[in-house]
């Protein structure tokens, strides 16, 4: 075996419960001609990151990828080609062309988004039953996972704290009409019941692991390693609210195979570009358009309308078409922040439904006089 080869060998033996696989190698080969070294980001703080390579965890200096635009800054799953040992300081030299990205608005009045974390197969919404479910939140979260490119997979945790099966079975059933093509599991760190089943959904992939704080994200971390590797704080007794615990993305290998990405508890949850990920949490109302009177039809008050007759009709809850127009509305606001052309139109559209406004009052006044 050359030394070429058996390098590569090492490599792959090394990494491969990272994820490394053969397109990860092919991808990786010219940056292998320059003598740099794959690894893993498993984290990420203050222009430095922790990478795991062949040779064991390394620290490297992250100047090179830090351009001004957020979403081409390194970030925690990234496959990233780093300085051979011997270089001080050693740094990251150039990162893979990602897979997938789960990435959110940085803020409702910038334009920018923020990658939280990359090439992941499975991104975990974690849910806490210990306080009242928030569909519209939940539906926020499934619509970055499925514009990501992950599959979305939510985790209903503190399942101990429900009273009864009767109410745990409700409150799964509420879960699944919001997120239609989404496991829903209930999930109790505490006595096991349901971690079985998300270990192997989860199992030989790249998992994000995401919700507020309080959601119990730490906990059912460390109980899907089997050790106490994230710190866990007890939710606030006041309003049952969460404490931030984790406080930067860390990346962490399952012992039944595949890697866990851990994130801070998100305040905000912001859209960014998600068309396709909204499409897809509400996909039985963009079914349902397709038998619609008009092609643009807006659903709230054209003739031979099939969301509104699926209204009536009962067979659709009004919160979810709510909440269908909010998120539309909402990602409008942000492409629209990048998007000349798609201002205006927007911009005209306002016009028009202005102008049939004053037309439908002018006319309620001529019928009243």
């Amino acid at each position: 075996m050359t030394s070429s080869s058996a390098a590569s060998s090492s490599v792959r033996t090394a990494l491969a419960p990272y994820g490394w696989d053969e397109a990860w190698a092919d991808a990786f080969a010219p940056h292998a001609a320059e003598g740099l070294l794959p690894g893993r980001v498993v984290r990420v703080d203050r222009g430095q990151c922790d990478v795991v390579t062949a040779d064991g965890v390394v620290r490297a200096d992250t100047a090179f990828v830090t351009p001004h635009d957020p979403m081409k800054v390194v970030c925690t799953g990234d496959w990233v080609a780093v300085d051979p040992e011997g270089a001080h300081p050693r740094y990251v030299q150039a990162y893979l062309p990602r897979r997938t990205a789960f990435v959110r608005s940085t803020s409702s009045k910038r334009s920018e988004g923020q990658i939280l974390a990359a090439n992941v197969d499975h991104a975990i919404v974690a849910v806490s039953l210990a306080a009242e479910l928030d569909l519209g939140r939940i539906e926020r979260f499934l619509a970055l996972a499925w514009e990501s490119g992950a599959q979305p997979v939510v985790v209903l945790t503190k399942a101990d704290l429900v009273p009864d099966a009767l109410t745990l079975s409700y409150l799964v059933r509420d879960v699944e009409t919001t997120a239609p093509g989404v496991p829903v599991l209930p999930v109790s760190s505490m006595d096991g019941d349901g971690l079985d089943v998300l270990v192997a959904l989860v199992g030989g992939g790249t998992s994000v692991l995401l919700g507020q704080s309080g959601a119990g994200k730490s906990t059912l971390a460390n109980a899907l390693l089997g050790e106490d590797v994230m710190e866990v704080r007890a939710t606030r007794d006041v309003d049952g609210k969460g404490r931030h615990t984790t406080t930067t993305r860390n990346l962490l290998a399952l012992p039944g195979g595949g890697v866990l990405i851990d994130t801070p508890g998100l305040r905000g949850v912001g859209l960014y570009d998600a068309e396709t990920g909204v499409g897809q949490v509400f996909s039985e109302i963009e079914a349902l358009a397709e038998g619609c009177r008009f092609h643009d039809c807006a659903h709230e008050a054209e003739p031979g309308c099939a969301v509104l007759a699926a209204i009536d009709s009962g067979e659709l809850p009004v919160r979810r078409l709510e909440s269908y127009r909010k998120l539309k509305r909402e990602n409008q606001y942000i492409v629209a922040k990048t998007d000349a052309r798609l201002r205006a139109e927007m911009r005209r559209e306002w016009k028009r439904k202005g102008a049939q406004g004053r037309a439908a009052m002018e006319a309620k006044r001529g019928r009243l006089r």
